[in-house]
């Protein structure tokens, strides 16, 4: 129910089917939206495909309904085949159902892809190893990053580790499923989704989730930021992380040294790391502090994350510099869909930014990004739904401060008017705190679009 467009139904369709089920798919989108995602099943045995819809009728003989994460657990057709006693069950449930190895699991509101991308190729490049073992085994990377694992299973073994993003709608899922990761990272929390979950309150039951059925063998890495780590209740080993050192369990990036320490002092160590040029901004080096973190207690060897670093490719749409034209910079922040995000990315560019801004409203508060964008941002483009609250919040501010506030029709004429305004030195950024949706199928494409436009600009002569 809900085949999608990032791979995750794909591949549970794929795997039900070659396993022996009669596989029925459903989604609201039309064939043609869908078109890339049937024609990765078309050499499957699957029975069905329906589009347009969820008719009632395709689910009169279901045994085993599989939900799209987006899908809200409150939906009528969910809920009454749940009532009937037919299994519900999410592809990332199917993939952990069947998993031989440990799972770090990865979740929160800014920064999870990048931070779970960063465990992996720590875990990879610093000596992998699960504590006790010898021989190290494989790394696998998936879940929310999009990367489904369901047709890696008879490759992997109890002796791999298994690194997953989660996000949560597929947390919320998981809740009653007593999902025990051995070491679950919590990067940070702000409200979001509060159009799918309803309220902050239950979308920080979903997060919290990720600890609820470890024991005091696993391990549960929060941040260390004001009172988070009392928020969030913990039954494994806690540590904390950030960017200076509380004197706490953890890991640390507090200048040029990444300070470890466990079992209440007991082990302390301070070991170089350098954070690459790639990686950019404060956010970034939380995200690397808490990779280390994980990865650290997964195995790995901290004297070499320093050089495991370098050879570390950002993932796609985030904070990446994907054109540099006439003396100005072109950078792709498309992942950025909540407010708290972009503002990180505006303070790496502090004065320079001519920001690409606004989208879909998802109920979330934009002050503090309003704010932002009038300290930081030499101008503003506004887009999508939000451009009219955006517009208010930013113009109620300090007159005095000069920021250019304008308003754009679509995406093209957002990145004109962008370009129109920046003059050599400053920084043309798509750091939209919002998400895409109505203008554009996801941030992938928002952020795809904006890397050509980016590339084939050239100046008027």
């Amino acid at each position: 129910m809900g085949l999608g467009g990032f791979g995750g139904g794909v591949a549970a369709a794929r795997f039900l089917a070659m396993h022996g089920a009669i596989v029925t798919v459903t989604d609201l989108k039309n064939e043609t939206e869908l078109t890339e995602a049937l024609r990765m099943l078309s050499d499957v045995p699957i029975h069905r495909v329906i589009t347009g819809g969820h008719p009632d009728e395709a689910f009169t003989h279901c045994q085993l309904l599989v939900v799209n994460p987006a899908v809200k657990p409150d939906h009528a057709i969910v809920s009454r085949l749940r009532n009937q006693g037919v299994e519900v069950t999410t592809e990332i449930q199917l993939f952990l159902k069947h998993n031989p190895a440990p799972v770090v699991a990865v979740t929160g509101s800014n920064g999870k892809s990048t931070t779970t991308a960063l465990i992996h190729h720590l875990l990879t490049h610093a000596s992998a190893s699960i504590k006790g073992q010898t021989k190290p085994g494989r790394v696998w990377l998936g879940g929310n990053i999009g990367i489904s694992l369901l047709d890696r299973l008879p490759e992997m073994s109890g002796a791999d580790i298994v690194v997953l993003e989660l996000s949560s709608f597929q947390l919320e899922a998981l809740r009653k499923k007593n999902f025990r990761p051995q070491i679950a990272v919590l990067t940070n929390f702000s409200a979001n989704h509060l159009d799918w979950h309803g309220t902050e309150a239950a979308y920080r039951s979903a997060k919290q989730a990720i600890f609820d059925a470890q024991t005091a063998d696993d391990v549960s890495i929060v941040p260390e930021t004001d009172a988070a780590p009392l928020e969030w209740r913990t039954r494994g080993q806690r540590l904390c992380f950030g960017i200076a050192d509380t004197g706490e369990d953890g890991a640390f990036l507090e200048g040029g040294d990444l300070i470890l320490r466990s079992a209440r002092g007991a082990f302390e160590d301070a070991v170089r790391t350098d954070v690459p040029a790639q990686l950019p901004g404060v956010h970034n080096r939380r995200n690397v502090a808490a990779a280390a973190c994980a990865a650290w207690q997964a195995g790995a060897d901290p004297e070499r994350f320093s050089a495991a670093l370098k050879s570390f490719q950002p993932l796609p749409h985030r904070l990446q510099m994907v054109a540099e034209q006439s003396g100005r910079q072109f950078w792709n922040d498309s992942i950025a869909t909540t407010p708290e995000s972009a503002i990180m990315a505006l303070r790496v560019f502090p004065g320079r930014s001519i920001l690409l801004a606004g989208g879909y409203d998802k109920g979330q508060n934009l002050s503090s990004f309003a704010d932002e964008i009038r300290q930081q941002a030499r101008a503003v483009i506004l887009m999508g739904q939000t451009a009219g609250a955006l517009r208010d919040l930013v113009n109620s501010g300090d007159p005095k401060s000069g920021i250019k506030v304008c308003q754009a029709k679509d995406f093209e004429d957002a990145f004109a008017q962008a370009v129109a305004l920046s003059q050599q030195g400053d920084i043309v950024l798509l750091s939209p705190g919002c998400a895409s949706y109505g203008w554009f199928r996801d941030y992938r494409e928002r952020g795809e679009v904006f890397t050509q436009l980016a590339r084939d600009w050239r100046p008027a002569e």
